[in-house]
Order: structure tokens, then sequence, then C-alpha cells
């Protein structure tokens, strides 16, 4: 614990603790959860020269105004939108000195949906099973940001930043998702083609549980339907398609088991786009051996 912290003026919509989760517990019921872009995250602290798993700010959408108590070192980094230190711009992606009593300001994200702010030492909260990460299906770790919470920073690491910024490409128009066949991909009639040829929409019920999507409905062999599945583990990345045939890619904080058939899986290099798709985004799938 330092004398240095991040007072939250204004919070946004939604912003949350997240470190890259507590692998491990599944077999006790508890998912890893973590930064749902956990290579923003890692992108973040590397320029604050941090350990890639320090715990930082996962902002939903922007809307996020911090006072700095003692100077401190951020950088931002996922979604992209305005930003300014005080009434100054800043950019995403580099290195920012803020003086005790400065304001940092996220307006709205113009790209993507998570922006990710680490600061210099990592925001220092109790952890819980290992992890600072704020967990929403298994209601573990800190409660979401409110405006009022001082949230501390911990020691600095002995590194120092090594570049001022880092270039990051500018987001495709299209996500694209590589999947590769999950256990139950012959319940459905050739579902990865149909996946693949069909055109996807993200539904306003998505989250960081599942991104639920909208599109021509998938359906079971004959000898499938009405077939009944024990509930069984499941990953992130799964895609998994419930009674009504759209399909729902689970996120980081996916509960530990489900009861219907997973038909695919996105791989893992696609987490990170995964988790910045927006409601009213178009999605295609992909096959797995793309290029990423």
């Amino acid at each position: 614990m330092t004398d240095r912290a991040l007072e939250v003026l204004e919070p946004g919509l939604l912003t949350l603790v997240e470190d890259l989760g507590r692998p491990g517990w599944a077999h006790i019921g508890v998912g890893r959860s973590g930064a749902a872009d956990a290579g923003a995250l890692r992108l973040a602290n590397r320029l604050v020269a941090n350990d890639e798993g320090a715990a930082g700010l996962e902002v939903l959408l922007g809307g996020l105004r911090v006072r700095a108590v003692g100077d401190v070192t951020v950088a931002l980094a996922g979604a992209r939108g305005p930003a300014w230190l005080d009434d100054r711009p800043v950019g995403h992606e580099a290195v920012l000195e803020l003086r005790s009593g400065t304001e940092l300001r996220l307006g709205t994200v113009t790209s993507g949906l998570r922006t990710y702010v680490a600061v210099r030492g990592g925001i220092d909260v109790p952890t819980v099973l290992g992890s600072r990460s704020t967990d929403q299906l298994a209601a573990l770790g800190p409660g979401p940001v409110r405006a009022g919470d001082v949230l501390p920073v911990g020691a600095a690491p002995v590194g120092w930043p090594v570049v001022d910024l880092a270039p990051v490409a500018a987001p495709p128009d299209r996500v694209e998702l590589p999947v590769v066949p999950g256990p139950h991909a012959d319940w459905f009639e050739d579902v990865l083609a149909r996946l693949q040829a069909g055109e996807w929409h993200v539904t306003p019920s998505t989250n960081r549980v599942a991104v639920r999507l909208t599109g021509p409905a998938l359906a079971r062999t004959p000898d499938a339907t009405g077939r009944e599945l024990p509930s069984e583990g499941l990953v992130l990345g799964a895609v998994q398609v419930p009674p009504d045939g759209q399909p729902v890619v689970f996120g980081v904080d996916h509960p530990v088991t489900g009861g219907y058939p997973v038909v695919a899986v996105v791989r893992r290099y696609a987490h990170g786009r995964l988790a910045q798709v927006r409601p009213g985004d178009r999605v295609s799938f992909v096959h797995g051996l793309a290029s990423v």
C-alpha cells in the first residue's frame, strides 16, 4: 500500500477492477474471470512497466473520470475514444503522467466496447482466491466502481517504461471469430458451414458472461432432436446452441458448466475480439486455422 490512489469522480456506465483472473478453481465452481480483453490489459500494463497481470480498470463504453491522489503513471488500451488529462486531449496506448490532482476523463468510445486503464503499481484492492478481479456471475471480488471510491495504487515496480507509445492497428470493420468444432457439432446439420455462412449480429443482452447472437436458427439433426444433455464443463469461447437455435458465445464470466450442446469453440487468440463486440455489430465465424 502507498499514499497514491485514484479517486473516482464518475464511474461511467460500468467500471470494474480486473486482472488476469483466478485460474485453478473450477473444481469448486469458480471460473477464471479476469479482464475480458486480456491482451489489452497486458499491453496497458507493459506500457507502465507493470507485471502483465497487475489489476487495472475495465471501463465499459467510456465515461470514467478519476483524479490522481499523488503522482501516478497510467496507460489506456482496448476500445478507443477521446480522453483528456484535465482539458488536454491525450491518446491511447501511450504513457501518461498525472500530477497529483490531475483528472483523467474518458469520453464515449468510438470503436470497441471495453477500455483498460493501467496504473503503474496496479490497483491494490484485496485479493479473493488469489485475484483482484470482479466476477459478475459468481459475485466474487470487488463490486463495481462507484463515485467517491478511492482506489489504492500499489508500490511501483523496479523497472521503468521503455517506450512512450505502442502502435496498434485500427480494428477491422467486421469482426471474424475463428472456430474449431465443439464436442456436439454432430448434433446439428452441417453446423460449422452454417455458422460460417450465416449473418450474425450481437444482441443487447450481451455481457461479460456471454455474447448472444441472432441470425438464421441452427437446426438439430433428426437423431438429436429432443435429446437431453447432462451438464458438462464450459470454457471461454464455447459456442452453445439453446433450443431457439441462436448461438451463445461464452465470455470470461461464463458458468463452469452448461447443459446445452457446444457446437464450436472460438480460438484463444480471438478472445480479445470477442470482448470488444458491441450490440448491433456484425460477427462472422471463420475456420479456426485462419491467420491471426
